[in-house]
């Protein structure tokens, strides 16, 4: 059995690290760089780094910032927003991410995550999917940072970027983004149970129980958080102990 993992995420926009709700009333939170530090020793077991804007505003991402965290961390590093391009990729990868993650291009172009996954290896392509609920059960992909409605089914965008060649596939769910209340358990389970790829949840995270909960009952093999690690109402070092006592494997400081 493989350990859970605690994945902190910085949402970057112009160089400093934001957070919003819902993707939206986006507030200005610390210099990515230093808080990404704070993480690689705090006991993270990843880093995630989005350019909120990259995307909608159709430019390329800000490698200089990348380039500044992955300097100044030991843990594995996963890198999206504004990749469109094999080329994206490599530059991405070479300014220091071991994963690159792709939202908006993979429902654009899906062949991109083939040709990533051959030309890099499955193991540095993360599908990222950003996903509303328009009814019971029944969620669809947005893109654009959340402005644009696809249309296309959630759950079955995440078993064809397997088919396609993702090696992991992060589940933003934008109902419960930044609302503290809890992860979509639903979505994230109706991901899990259909994909046989790791599956990170993101979007909602308030309480030690909720980590626990998607870990468990919602069969994530890593939570995703972002405002509860920034303003330090989770320390991770206390909640991997609180996971340990409910049973669930992570990885620990010795």
């Amino acid at each position: 059995m493989l350990a859970k993992r605690i994945v902190p995420c910085l949402d970057v926009d112009k160089g400093r690290v934001v957070k919003g709700r819902k993707f939206q009333n986006i507030r200005d939170v610390a210099d990515p760089v230093e808080l990404a530090k704070a993480y690689n020793q705090a006991g993270a077991d990843e880093l995630v780094f989005y350019d909120i804007t990259a995307s909608n505003e159709e430019r390329n991402i800000f490698l200089d910032v990348v380039e500044n965290v992955a300097a100044e961390i030991a843990i594995p590093f996963s890198v999206g927003g504004g990749i469109r391009t094999i080329e994206d990729i490599h530059q991405t990868l070479r300014a220091g991410a071991d994963k690159v993650s792709i939202n908006s291009a993979a429902v654009k172009h899906p062949e991109i995550l083939t040709n990533a996954a051959m030309k890099f290896g499955s193991q540095c392509v993360v599908l990222s999917i950003d996903a509303k609920a328009v009814d019971a059960d029944n969620w669809q992909v947005y893109i654009n940072g959340g402005r644009t409605n696809t249309g296309i089914d959630a759950v079955a965008w995440a078993v064809e970027g397997e088919k396609r060649g993702a090696g992991e596939i992060v589940i933003n769910a934008i109902d419960t983004d930044g609302e503290k209340n809890g992860y979509n358990m639903e979505l994230t389970r109706a991901i899990a149970e259909n994909v046989n790829i790791p599956v990170i949840a993101s979007g909602g995270a308030g309480t030690m129980k909720h980590f626990a909960s998607v870990l468990q009952e919602g069969g994530a093999d890593a939570a995703l958080a972002a405002s509860v690690f920034h303003y330090s109402e989770i320390n991770i070092a206390s909640l991997k102990d609180y996971l340990s006592e409910e049973g669930i494997l992570v990885r620990r400081e010795k």
